[in-house]
């Protein structure tokens, strides 16, 4: 039994359907979670040292080296079973809206930093890294993640060209029956 097969298994029945019917996006959701705490690890440990006057460029390459574990864990677990392009299309395209998400993401970051002059000597440092965070790593990761999750189901990894890999059995897509140990596909 699959991990997530095993914790739904443990979900009271309203919740699990709830959890199954939105399957794709809970796996979406976990991993964003990841690498959020990837992305700021990388911002803050740049931004706190070799790049403290370049908040914006850390977050960038923050955002990068996210971006790859994200398409990773993206292709391989939540949306495995979508898809079906080849994979330096999938890729190229992934790429291709990770930058568009990637400009909204840091836009909330510029206007806190650059418009409404939320950085030091302006504000306290307390004042410049709190709006640094609520506007870098909270409201443009919201932002960017809606705009990714759209765009990488329709686009990059289109339900319909993903039917040929459910044909040929390579699915993931199955609901434990309420503990009794079966397992059924989902339709």
């Amino acid at each position: 039994m699959a991990v997530v097969e095993s914790v739904l298994s443990k979900v009271p029945e309203p919740l699990r359907s709830v959890l199954i019917k939105h399957r794709e996006m809970l796996k979406f959701g976990i991993v964003g979670g990841t690498t959020f705490i990837v992305d700021n690890g990388v911002w803050y440990l740049l931004k706190l040292t070799v790049l403290e006057p370049k908040p914006t460029t850390a977050k960038a390459i923050a955002i990068i080296v996210a971006t790859i574990v994200n398409f990773i864990l993206n292709r391989e677990w939540s949306f495995r079973t979508r898809g079906g392009r080849e994979r330096h299309h999938e890729a190229a395209l992934f790429f291709l809206f990770s930058g568009v998400a990637m400009t909204i993401n840091l836009i909330p970051l510029l206007v806190s930093r650059y418009v409404l002059d939320l950085e030091v000597p302006h504000v306290s440092r307390l004042v410049q890294e709190a709006a640094d965070f609520a506007s870098g790593a909270i409201l443009g990761v919201l932002l960017a993640m809606a705009f990714k999750f759209w765009a990488f189901k329709k686009w990059v990894f289109p339900d319909e060209l993903g039917e040929r890999r459910r044909a040929n059995g390579d699915s993931d897509e199955e609901e434990p029956d309420g503990g009794a140990g079966n397992v059924r596909k989902l339709r």
